[in-house]
């Protein structure tokens, strides 16, 4: 007999893998790529056995940004946890961030999905534009515990400079000199942090 215990963690680690391979996909494809027969076809499973995890596309889509995110913050946020408050912070979360690009086999999920989703209103928009916005914040919060003087364009700049980097480096073939300029972009908005 199998213990429900060991069934929901079955069914959680089963979960967490298909939502794994869902940002990855997505990072590629887009969210509206995604679909239920792609990814059981990917993973193996039957399309009736992946729908158990997910009533609809959209609850799938919704489910894969969250996964995004909780991979944004387990790759850029927490490993920045480490440095003080302010520019210590910033700096390690502007480098985490370039770093982070390298960890989807299409560049960056949110500049994936960014552009798919920048026009097109619904539930699976709003939660990119919650997650893109709570990464804003944070980067504002920390400017401005830096006592950088305009903590709005700090953190619009950082973002701009990565987001543009990942965009020059797909659309290049994986020419890492974009990345390089990048990082010199960021050693130029680190040069602004007070002393």
């Amino acid at each position: 007999m199998v213990d429900a215990t060991d069934a929901a963690t079955k069914g959680e680690r089963t979960r967490a893998a298909i939502l794994d391979r869902a940002v990855d996909l997505a990072s590629v494809e887009g969210l509206e790529g995604l679909t239920i027969g792609r990814l059981a076809d990917e993973l193996g499973m039957s399309k009736s056995g992946l729908f158990r995890h997910f009533g609809s596309k959209q609850d799938l889509q919704l489910a894969t940004v969250a996964a995004a995110r909780e991979r944004f913050v387990a790759m850029v946020i927490e490993p920045a946890l480490g440095a003080p408050d302010g520019a210590p912070r910033l700096r390690a979360m502007g480098e985490r961030y370039l770093d982070f690009l390298d960890s989807f086999p299409g560049g960056c999920f949110w500049g994936a999905v960014a552009g798919e989703y920048d026009d097109r209103p619904g539930p699976v928009r709003d939660a990119i534009v919650a997650s893109l916005d709570a990464w804003m914040a944070e980067l504002v919060r920390q400017a401005t515990a830096a006592g950088v003087a305009d903590p709005e364009r700090y953190a619009f700049e950082l973002y701009a400079v990565v987001t543009t980097a990942n965009a020059r480096w797909r659309l290049g073939g994986g020419d890492r000199r974009a990345l390089d300029l990048a990082r010199a972009a960021l050693a130029r908005l680190d040069a602004e942090l007070p002393a």
